[in-house]
């Protein structure tokens, strides 16, 4: 059940990065169960998981699936604009305290006064308090919004793509660049990442209108070792073999659990954060365990006293093909069984 790949025998190492692909180290020599990752793989036979990749110490402990399989990420965008607003607000050229009314920023139906005093800090941490229609979400989205106008700037927490999607608007007006095309330069390129592509022939980023709202939604495709680059990349506190790519003080206080998720955790910068254990039903995530997450089961987990990434895919093109959060929180519990028992 294991990949052939993973069989090298190699002991695992501290400060190993896949310049040239990504290297693998036997299971047991990086403290793993083989049968533990076997119990695992076996449920995940039952479930709709397309690709897994578990990354220890910057190699392959385990795999399955098509790793270079591009798959839509859905909302796991929102963490890669964290990425590169994070690179252009330690340049100058963002600046956190401003408001929407300082930048310009309104919608079809009207901001008020009051909404129009939210920060791109209140948009970046989801606090905007702006319920406003939202292109680009799922039904448990449009089902949690409150009524418009009921909640300041800066006090509610609310998982909301309206504030997500007007802060790629405000990225594209104050640094001039698209959002793909910057992050292809800035992060994509410098991480070596082996599929992602914005040329003639292939763009696996764009921008998705609706008729509800100003502001574009920008998916992504992306790898499942491609996004795995990225968990490894703030794992390492945003440098990548010597350089600085993401500013290390904006990682570590992009992934603090800044709000409340009740049993999703806590959110930081559009990343989603374990707060006292809790994340995903079913698991205790270690302490300081941090993850990127899209419908249907796209999830980019990070956990740092583990020195671990799991990055796991589902094919949400074939329509109505999802991993619940339920599933996964069972398999992540195998998993991580299988890292202790090792």
């Amino acid at each position: 059940m294991m990949d052939k790949a993973v069989m090298t025998g190699e002991a695992v190492g501290a400060e190993h990065w896949p310049a040239n692909g990504w290297e693998s180290v036997a299971p047991e020599a990086a403290g793993w169960s083989r049968e533990g990752l076997d119990r695992a793989w076996r449920f995940a036979d039952t479930i709709s998981t397309s690709t897994l990749m578990i990354v220890q110490g910057g190699r392959v402990v385990a795999s399955r699936g098509d790793l270079a399989h591009r798959y839509q990420c859905h909302s796991v965008r929102k963490s890669f604009l964290s990425a590169l607003i994070g690179i252009h607000e330690e340049a100058g050229r963002i600046d956190l305290s401003r408001t929407l009314a300082d930048l310009g920023i309104d919608d079809k139906e009207g901001l008020s006064a009051l909404e129009k005093a939210a920060t791109i800090y209140d948009l970046l941490t989801a606090r905007s308090g702006i319920f406003h229609p939202a292109g680009y979400e799922s039904p448990w989205m449009k089902s949690i919004k409150p009524p418009r106008h009921s909640q300041p700037p800066g006090t509610f927490w609310l998982y909301n793509n309206w504030d997500f999607n007007a802060l790629g608007t405000i990225f594209t007006a104050l640094t001039g660049d698209g959002i793909h095309d910057d992050f292809l330069a800035r992060i994509a390129r410098p991480l070596g990442m082996e599929d992602f592509r914005l040329d003639g022939e292939r763009r696996d980023g764009w921008l998705q209108p609706d008729d509800c709202s100003v502001h574009p939604a920008y998916p992504f495709r992306m790898s499942t070792r491609d996004l795995a680059r990225f968990g490894l990349l703030f794992l390492r506190q945003g440098c990548w073999q010597g350089e600085q790519i993401v500013p290390a003080n904006w990682v570590a206080t992009s992934v603090l659990p800044l709000s409340d998720a009740g049993p999703r955790g806590g959110y930081g910068y559009m990343w989603w954060t374990e707060r006292s254990g809790t994340g995903f039903p079913g698991v205790v995530l270690p302490a300081g365990s941090y993850s990127a997450q899209g419908v249907g089961g796209q999830t980019c987990l990070v956990i740092p006293s583990l020195d671990l990434v799991i990055t796991h895919r589902v094919d949400t093109d074939i329509k109505g093909t999802e991993v619940s959060r339920f599933a996964f929180g069972r398999l992540l519990r195998l998993i991580l069984e299988a890292r202790r028992q090792g």
